[in-house]
């Protein structure tokens, strides 16, 4: 199981709108960095660095075929976190629906959480 340091090193890692977008490209599929660079209207020096620091996270991987560097997610759960992180920011301020029998305090103090 990871630290909270190796989470917080995880997060970090995604906490770049751009390394973000990259991630949201590259999702079930391979790109080239000059895909990336045109896709995304970045300087490929600029997409490289982003990689580099995606892919020492663990959360991007590569393939060399002669001159093109070819990167790919390394693993789905990382589009199931975005998906997640997504669902979250769009609910930021709700509270969480429980069933009747789950005996929880109000978490807060709107009227609808208790």
């Amino acid at each position: 199981m990871a630290t909270l340091d190796e989470l917080a090193a995880l997060f970090k890692a995604l906490s770049h709108p751009r390394r973000l977008a990259i991630l949201q490209l590259l999702e079930g599929r391979e790109l080239c960095v000059g895909e990336i660079e045109q896709a995304l209207h970045l300087r490929q020096a600029y997409v490289s660095q982003q990689l580099t620091l995606l892919r020492q996270a663990g959360l991007v991987c590569f393939r060399k075929d002669g001159w093109n560097v070819w990167y790919r997610v390394a693993r789905p759960e990382a589009a199931a976190l975005l998906e997640t992180a997504q669902a979250i920011r769009d609910t930021l301020g709700e509270c969480a629906r429980v069933s009747p029998e789950d005996v929880l305090p109000p978490c807060c103090e709107n009227p609808e959480c208790s």
